[in-house]
């Protein structure tokens, strides 16, 4: 297996550092090495990349997402949400109500007055069951259980990542629950393609393009207001190739409410649960790309307004607005907005998802 090889990692990560027992259950590191030599590591706990080692346009090998080298760093990260799976629900939900068949749920509230990415202790938290399929893919699992934060039914999840030889990385999500419920996950990557480092440069000169015609506006608790708006002549309009850091400091009521670019994206989709063309990141300097494909019909833009240097991989640190996440999704507060896309979960259906990040150079 690739995964005991760590003399060969480029990563610069031990598998023994990532080994303990968090609640009885173990955690481990798994490397992903596809025929190019390029790397994808994570552990089993929250799910949480680590590294993702790729070339720039020189041949030059960097970490290109936020992450840890061992496991403790990840379990006593500052941002628990570093590069992790998400759920229950990612995303927000207002004052942490909803409705579902008639019923008012109540979930903890750990974003001020919301609900934010499941709740106290959410899938990041978690230690999944990793099965190593083989050299390029892993499967995690995890059972939710029945009330578990607040919510309804016992939820069955299980989350695929593969690494092909055309660099990319594919996480395949699957749920089913014995009970109605709401479900929407997503992966929280904190990309950096200029590469992780000390401190980690700004994403300001990386150029975004998304493909979405329309956003959905925020308050000031970062909740929806339930519009859905044109991004056409707004600091939100990336439908052509804009630096983050043009528009990010404008005079905005949404760019204030989000401290920076923090809201969800309305993929344009010629049909529903299609996989598309989401987005594009190209960093100038290094000449690298990632491409996010995905079967959403939502992406949220973070701009990692809130890191205030935290430590990272091998020394690195993680300045304010040092990493773009892209995290495909649901939209936030749909169980309270029904002419969003639903996020209920019947018995006897299957909740599929599947976003893959592409990385290259130019």
């Amino acid at each position: 297996m690739t995964n005991s090889v760590e003399t060969q990692n480029k990563c610069g990560l031990r598998r023994e550092d990532f080994q303990t027992t968090v609640n009885g259950k173990h955690t481990d590191l798994f490397v992903l090495r596809n025929s190019h030599g390029n790397e994808v590591a994570f552990t089993n706990y929250g799910g949480a990349i680590v590294a993702i080692m790729v070339p720039d346009k020189n041949g030059n090998y960097a970490n290109v997402i936020q992450g840890h080298d061992s496991i403790q760093g990840v379990i006593n990260s500052e941002e628990p949400y570093l590069s992790r799976l998400i759920g229950r629900f990612g995303n927000r939900i207002a004052k942490g109500k909803f409705q579902l068949h008639g019923k008012q749920y109540q979930l903890y509230t750990n974003d001020g007055s919301n609900h934010l990415h499941g709740g106290k202790e959410g899938f990041n938290v978690k230690v999944w069951d990793a099965t190593q399929v083989n050299d390029h893919a892993v499967v995690l699992k995890y059972t939710s259980p029945y009330g578990e934060e607040g919510y309804s039914g016992e939820v069955e999840v299980w989350v695929g990542y593969s690494w092909t030889d055309d660099n990319e990385l594919i996480i395949k999500y699957r749920a089913t629950s014995n009970k109605k419920t709401i479900i929407n996950l997503t992966h929280h990557g904190f990309f950096s393609l200029a590469g992780d480092a000390d401190p980690t440069p700004d994403v300001l000169n990386v150029e975004a393009q998304l493909n979405a015609d329309f956003y959905l506006p925020i308050d000031n608790t970062s909740i929806p207001t339930g519009e859905i708006l044109k991004v056409e002549g707004t600091p939100f309009d990336f439908r052509t190739p804009h630096t983050i850091g043009e528009r990010i400091n404008d005079d905005n009521e949404q760019l204030k409410n989000g401290t920076g670019y923090d809201h969800c994206y309305v993929l344009n989709k010629k049909e529903e649960g299609e996989l598309s063309f989401a987005a594009k990141l190209h960093e100038p300097v290094s000449g690298r790309t990632m491409e996010v494909y995905t079967t959403e019909p939502g992406l949220q833009l973070y701009t990692g307004n809130f890191e205030f240097g935290l430590k990272g991989w091998h020394g690195t640190t993680y300045p304010k607005r040092s990493a773009i996440c892209l995290e495909a999704q649901h939209f936030p507060d749909t169980p309270n907005r029904p002419y969003f896309p639903s996020v209920e979960l019947n018995p006897g259906q299957v909740y599929e998802q599947r976003t893959i990040y592409k990385f290259g150079v130019e």
